[in-house]
Order: C-alpha cells, then sequence, then structure tokens
C-alpha cells in the first residue's frame, strides 16, 4: 500500500479501538516500520488540528488514541447524559503525586510520605483507571507495587511522563518551619 493508503487504515484502528493502541500494533498490523508510522502518525495529527475537526489524535507514551477535543466535552456530556465529574480529592492529588515521581511505589511507600494511611485514596485511584498494579516487590510480604496509568497522562493532558514537570531542588524548597515563622512573623506584625 501506498503512504497516502495508511492514512485512512490507521485512522480506522485508531477510531475502532477506542482506547490506546500501541506503536508495534500498529506497525504490526500494516506492516508500516516505525518512521512510517511516525510519518503517518504526524499527517493525522495535521489533519486533526484544523479548527474544523471535532477530533484530536493523544500520543500516550509510545501509543495513541483518538479522542474528542476538549473545548466539545461540554456538548458530549449532554449528549450521553454523562454525571459531572468528581474532581479528586488534595489527598487523591498528593498520592498521585508521589506515585507519578517515583513509581512504581508500594502503598507503604506512600505512607511514609504522607504520613498517614493512603489504603484507601490509592484503592480509589485505582477504581478510577488512573493508578494499576506494577506487579510486586521482592521484599518481604510481597507487597503490590503501582504506577499510573494511560488513562492518568489523558486526565492530566501528558504525553508521557517526562512531560510531568521537574521538581523544584531541595535549595528552592520551603520547610515548614519556614512556613510556621513566616506566620508568625506575619501575625507579629499585625498587632
Amino acid at each position: 500500500m501506498e503512504f497516502e493508503d495508511m492514512l485512512p487504515v490507521v485512522e480506522a484502528v485508531l477510531f475502532a479501538g477506542g482506547e490506546p493502541v500501541e506503536a508495534s500494533r500498529l506497525c504490526e498490523i500494516t506492516g508500516l516500520v516505525k518512521q512510517e508510522l511516525e510519518q503517518v502518525i504526524c499527517a493525522l495529527e495535521d489533519r486533526y488540528k484544523d479548527p474544523g475537526s471535532g477530533i484530536e489524535l493523544l500520543r500516550l507514551n509510545d501509543s495513541y488514541q483518538l479522542a474528542t477535543k476538549q473545548e466539545f466535552a461540554a456538548y458530549i456530556k449532554s449528549a450521553l447524559e454523562i454525571k459531572k465529574n468528581s474532581q479528586l480529592s488534595p489527598a487523591a492529588l498528593e498520592t498521585l503525586t508521589i506515585i507519578a515521581y517515583n513509581q512504581p511505589v508500594t502503598k507503604g511507600f506512600v505512607e511514609n510520605v504522607r504520613g498517614v494511611d493512603s489504603s484507601g485514596v490509592v484503592n480509589s485511584l485505582v477504581e478510577k483507571d488512573l493508578l494499576a498494579e506494577a506487579g510486586r516487590l521482592d521484599l518481604p510480604g510481597r507487597p503490590i507495587a503501582y504506577k499510573t496509568t494511560d488513562n492518568f497522562l489523558r486526565a492530566f493532558k501528558l504525553s508521557s511522563l517526562k512531560d510531568l514537570p521537574p521538581l523544584p531542588e531541595p535549595s528552592e524548597q520551603v520547610t515548614i518551619d519556614e512556613i510556621l515563622e513566616n506566620s508568625r512573623s506575619e501575625q507579629d506584625g499585625e498587632q
């Protein structure tokens, strides 16, 4: 098949799949090599950048997925009668952050960092498909390790974990003692 003939093939596979499809699987299906597939993907991305399109192509690690553009979410929710998305709690966001930057990690690791029981939060994030089991560690008790999912990337509009913002350097971080001292200074200044 010609290069131009592969555009609708890849588009159809991504559309029909509904979920992310790995690049290696697309190459296997189409007979394209990785570099040729990348050219097809770039051409599809260009096609969907048109303001007249309600579709976009998402890159999720080494996978691709067709999705609707964010600006049409309200219409889609209305058409499909989707209830309002529930926001993540601060504890859930904190847990996701810990796991995203340190994965794969155990619930015990998360609890050690947070200082509180995190079992319920981790289980809730697994149910929401933002976290998944990444196997068991070779430690006493063989604890389950957790990692973020492609749904996590989609929800936070990331192509890969490399797109996470960098953590501040230790010298740039503020300690709790500095926060308390600043708070006391502000209260003393108000009196």
